[in-house]
C-alpha cells in the first residue's frame, strides 16, 4: 500500500509538471534587428526564468529593421516586440497599422556621430565640410537633415557616403572618412577598434544637439492586446523586471544572450548592453519612470517624426498610438 501511495504521488507530480508546462501561454517576440547586447532584456526574461514565472513561453524572431518588425506584428506573425517609435508613428500615419506601443525602452535617441581626435571634430557643428559615412539602412538617416538644420547646416554642407555597416569602423579608423553615423549602442565596439588603431574615439550624441525623442519601444499587435490582455500584461511586467535585472547585472545579461545565441561572445554582448542601458536608464527615467511615455515627450517625438518624414502634423494624435494600461504601476 505504501509503495502504491508513493507511486500515486509520483504520478501526480508528473501530471502536474506536464500540465503546468502545457499551461504556459505562448508568445512570439519580434526583434527589430539581429540578436545583440541591446536586445538583452528579452533573453534575460527567458534565461532567468522571469517569462516562465509569468506563465509565458517565448519564441524569438529576428528582424531586419523596425519597418519589417512592425509589418510582422501588424500581420499577426508575431505578438509583441521591439521597434522604433518613430517608425510606428509613420506607419500609423500612412497605413494605419494595427500595432500599439505599450512601453518605452529607449527614452533617448541612439543616433550619433563618431569621429577620432585627429579629425579636429569636437562638436557637432564641426562636421561642416567633412566626409561622413553612414549605413543605408539606419533610421538615423531620416533624422540627419533635422540635426543639421538645428545646428545651422544643410545636407549639402557635408559629403555623405553610404557603406556597409561592417565597413563603417574600418573607414573611420583608416582615415577614409572623417566621421560615421552610428548608434550609441555600439560605443564599446568602436572604442575597441579605435584603441587597436591607436586612436581616441569621440562620440557626439544627437540627443545633446537638440534631437530629443523616444526610440526603441515595446510594441504589440492590437488583436493580441485585445484578445489576450492578461497575457500581454504579464509579459510587459516580466519584460520590465528583465530590464531592471539587466541594469543591475550586466554580466549576467550578456551571459543570457550568449547562452541562447552561442555565436555571440558574452563579453562583447555585455559591452553593448552597457552602452544601450544608458538609453534606458538615465535622467529621463529618473524623472518619468521606467517604460513611461510622458505626454510632452511623446508629442515632441511626433513633431520630429512628422518633420523628418514630411507628414502633416495632424496626421495622427500621438496619444492614439500608445496604450499605457499594460505597464505595471
Amino acid at each position: 500500500m505504501r509503495t502504491l501511495a508513493l507511486a500515486a504521488c509520483a504520478a501526480s507530480a508528473l501530471t502536474w509538471s506536464v500540465s503546468d508546462a502545457w499551461a504556459l501561454d505562448k508568445v512570439t517576440y519580434q526583434l527589430d534587428w539581429l540578436p545583440g547586447g541591446d536586445k538583452s532584456p528579452i533573453y534575460v526574461c527567458i534565461e532567468q526564468g522571469f517569462c516562465e514565472e509569468a506563465g509565458i513561453e517565448v519564441a524569438i524572431e529576428p528582424g531586419r529593421g523596425s519597418s519589417e518588425a512592425i509589418t510582422k506584428l501588424a500581420t499577426g506573425s508575431s505578438d509583441i516586440g521591439s521597434a522604433g517609435l518613430g517608425a510606428l508613428m509613420a506607419a500609423k500615419a500612412t497605413e494605419g497599422v494595427p500595432v500599439m506601443a505599450v512601453m518605452s525602452i529607449f527614452n533617448t535617441g541612439p543616433h550619433a556621430f563618431y569621429t577620432t581626435a585627429e579629425t579636429g571634430i569636437s562638436t557637432l557643428t564641426d562636421v561642416k565640410g567633412k566626409k561622413i559615412a553612414t549605413s543605408p539602412f539606419t533610421a538615423s538617416n531620416v533624422y540627419l537633415p533635422l540635426v543639421l538644420a538645428d545646428n545651422g547646416m544643410a545636407e549639402g554642407d557635408i559629403e555623405l557616403t553610404k557603406a556597409d555597416p561592417a565597413a563603417l569602423g574600418p573607414l573611420l579608423m583608416t582615415g577614409q572618412t572623417d566621421a560615421i553615423i552610428a548608434w550609441l549602442t555600439d560605443v564599446s565596439r568602436y572604442a575597441g577598434q579605435a584603441k587597436e588603431a591607436g586612436k581616441d574615439i569621440i562620440v557626439l550624441p544627437w540627443s545633446e544637439a537638440g534631437l530629443e525623442l523616444y526610440s526603441a519601444s515595446l510594441v504589440a499587435n492590437e488583436t493580441f492586446l485585445s484578445e489576450r490582455p492578461d497575457v500581454a500584461k504579464r509579459f510587459v511586467t516580466a519584460f520590465k523586471k528583465s530590464l531592471e535585472f539587466a541594469e543591475a547585472n550586466p554580466d549576467k545579461a550578456g551571459a543570457a544572450v550568449s547562452a541562447l545565441v552561442p555565436e555571440l561572445n558574452a563579453e562583447d554582448v555585455t559591452g553593448s548592453w552597457l552602452d544601450a542601458s544608458k538609453l534606458v536608464f538615465n535622467d529621463v527615467t529618473n524623472k518619468d519612470g521606467l517604460g513611461v511615455f510622458e505626454p510632452g515627450r511623446l508629442t515632441a517625438t511626433w513633431t520630429r517624426v512628422a518633420a523628418a518624414q514630411n507628414l502633416a502634423p495632424d496626421a495622427i494624435d500621438p496619444e492614439s498610438i500608445v496604450d499605457r494600461s499594460f505597464l505595471p504601476d
